[in-house]
């Protein structure tokens, strides 16, 4: 990682309260994921001020990928987006504005290796039904605060927990994070 990344993470870091940030110790772990898979292709639901974003970024341009964000938030993402410019990382950036759940049924339509989840946590269960069926098979679901907000998750978690299509476990990290790992189409 190049210090000028490392230096607005770190940035970043001061601030992640206010901009509900992903832990460092998930950043780190779902850059290390992308790497490993050589996913090419991931999909971020809650762009916020880019914190989680630059991990995501700066391991697909190891692997030759593309990320793709969604946020909510003008403003928020605007901010984001100074901030992959300022890591170089905006070239392999789309960033798209509005409801994650319409986004993705209006406009999405290519298949994803990792989409990873960290957007209103109650509509968790609807980003599932229209993320089922981008994510190809072998690729990743990514949730984050499955622990810290679990009564605001439950529907999600027993409902990808119970789909045939997933192998799902709930990691360690700092609020909590679900892997869901899809074996079949």
């Amino acid at each position: 990682m190049n210090n000028v990344i490392e230096k607005v993470l770190k940035e970043l870091e001061v601030t992640s309260d206010k901009f509900w940030n992903v832990s460092h110790q998930s950043g780190n772990f779902i850059n290390m994921l992308i790497k490993i898979m050589n996913a090419k292709n991931v999909l971020e639901l809650g762009t916020s001020n880019g914190y989680s974003g630059i991990w995501i970024a700066e391991a697909l341009k190891t692997t030759g990928g593309h990320l793709t964000t969604i946020e909510f938030w003008e403003k928020r993402q605007n901010l984001a987006k100074e901030y992959f410019q300022m890591c170089g990382l905006a070239d392999i950036i789309t960033c798209k504005i509005g409801s994650a759940y319409d986004v993705i049924k209006e406009e999405i339509k290519e298949k994803f290796d990792i989409v990873f989840i960290d957007a209103n946590k109650q509509e968790y269960i609807k980003y599932f039904e229209v993320i089922h069926p981008i994510v190809r098979k072998g690729g990743i679901i990514l949730a984050d605060n499955v622990t810290s907000h679990a009564k605001k998750v439950e529907p999600f978690i027993e409902a990808i927990s119970s789909h045939s299509d997933y192998q799902v476990q709930i990691l360690d990290l700092p609020d909590g994070m679900l892997m869901a790992y899809k074996i079949q189409e």
